[in-house]
């Protein structure tokens, strides 16, 4: 059977829903605004950012009305269909901060590996269910190129406390079997890994035991300053008005004008394998469990999940014209073959597998890759975008910030460059578009050509602006 044919075969009666959010486990729902509501404080968008967010202004400012409300419910954008890997890095990667912050860099992995160990520190006080499991991450290299520096960006890293180990291939084949992985990159102390849906409907069962109201299936489409106050629309349902505002809106259309240009929303897909047996997991190894993935420049992430199945994603991001965000791009078995097709490539030894579940979700990334934050209405109105897939860890720092602009103050917080700068934007479309289509193609040709980058990458280098999910 040629790999095409094994693709079309392990996909053959897939659910088309993620993985995480297809349990009986799911939260009752929650009733929607249906009258009119003044409160301190309304968060819009209940994935991480919104959450956290909602968890520490309550935490911060006890007596504070906070309402949070989501159109769909709790944990089912982003945040529900991710890979479930909570990163240390505020930066998306110790090089992409060197690039961009190198002054700052200590301290931003410092703040990086506390937010880390805070969320650790939650989960357990707070009894949430999530399968968090601190087993750390393992960068395989997939082509001999992979591994030119990678001693020398280990040495960098343990600069910064990183507990790294280069691998040769034959210390990386012990750990996973793959006739693919010729070495790599382990790191211990930097990754956990969680059920992402569990976490969030963790986190709002505790927003909600401190008094946050939270609200699903309640759409706001706008905000508007009026007599001291912020007006939401929601058309749907009720009225809404709030002291001060946080937008945790993420891949979805920013709802202040002027940020839309910072961000786009870009799909990535997964596929999740059957459980594997006794022997199919004594054949790939990884009695480690560590969270995996690639150094090519268009990349694959992997992991096992409690139950032993497989997680496979990534690789083939994709951005749809206008910045456009449907339910319809939440499948699409063209790339889902693709994947189905590497992931044998990968594993040969697992021929036969089928795979449960297949689905697809908005990245909200930016230029730089990380977040960015902004202000509006006389710091009535406060954001948070950018996180690029790292936003499971990440969300958490954010909502610190954020809060710390609810109560205006000088916080170390707000010096950090991270914080106090925008990304480049993207252009106008069409120039989007064809930015982002060029530099996917440029990026699959320098995983071709030994990472060689060419003029088109090598000009994006040097503005420090790039694409990535």
């Amino acid at each position: 059977m040629d790999s095409q044919q094994e693709a079309i075969r392990s996909l053959a009666g897939v659910r088309d829903n993620a993985f995480w959010l297809d349990t009986d486990e799911i939260p009752s729902f929650r009733p929607s605004l249906g009258h009119h509501v003044d409160v301190d404080l309304a968060v819009v968008g209940a994935g991480f950012l919104g959450l956290w967010t909602a968890i520490l202004a309550k935490q911060r400012f006890p007596t504070w009305d906070v309402a949070l409300v989501d159109a769909g419910r709790v944990g089912f954008g982003a945040s529900g269909r991710n890979g479930g890997f909570v990163d240390a890095s505020l930066t998306h990667g110790l090089e992409n901060g060197l690039r961009r912050w190198p002054d700052e860099m200590q301290e931003l992995e410092r703040l990086g590996g506390d937010n880390l160990q805070a969320i650790s520190e939650f989960v357990v006080d707070h009894q949430i269910e999530c399968d968090l499991n601190f087993s750390g991450a393992i960068e395989v290299a997939t082509e001999s190129w992979h591994l030119d520096g990678l001693e020398e960006f280990a040495q960098s890293a343990r600069r910064f406390g990183h507990e790294v180990e280069v691998l040769d291939q034959q210390h990386a084949q012990e750990l996973i079997h793959s006739p693919r992985f010729l070495g790599g990159l382990l790191t211990k102390n930097r990754t956990a890994l969680v059920n992402p849906a569990k976490l969030a409907w963790g986190l709002a069962r505790v927003a909600s035991s401190l008094g946050v109201t939270i609200y699903e299936g309640t759409m706001v489409t706008g905000v508007q300053a009026r007599g001291g106050m912020i007006d939401l629309s929601t058309p749907q349902s009720g009225s809404l008005r709030a002291a001060k505002v946080v937008l945790a809106t993420n891949a979805f259309p920013p709802l202040i004008p002027g940020v839309r240009s910072f961000v786009v929303p870009v799909y990535d897909y997964v596929l999740m394998t059957e459980p594997l047996t006794a022997s199919q997991l004594e054949a790939i190894g990884w009695s480690g469990r560590h969270g995996l993935s690639d150094l090519g420049n268009l990349f694959h992430y992997s992991r096992l999940t409690h139950d032993n199945r497989i997680l496979w994603g990534g690789y083939d991001a994709i951005y749809h014209f206008g910045s456009r965000v449907s339910s319809a791009y939440r499948l699409r078995r063209e790339t889902h073959l693709l994947l189905a097709r590497h992931f044998f490539d990968t594993f040969p030894m697992l021929a036969g597998v089928r795979f449960s579940h297949a689905w697809g979700g908005a990245i909200d990334t930016s230029t730089r890759f990380s977040m960015f934050f902004g202000s509006r209405y006389q710091g009535k109105v406060h954001y948070a975008l950018g996180f690029t897939g790292l936003g499971v860890g990440a969300t958490r720092f954010a909502a610190q910030v954020l809060c710390g602009r609810l109560e205006p103050r000088d916080t170390p917080f707000e010096r950090l460059g991270l914080v106090r700068t925008k990304p480049v934007p993207f252009p106008p479309e069409p120039l989007r578009s064809l930015s982002i289509a060029v530099t996917r193609r440029s990026l699959m040709w320098a995983d071709s050509h030994e990472g060689h980058r060419n003029r088109w990458l090598r000009t994006l280098d040097h503005f420090g602006i790039g694409f990535d999910s």
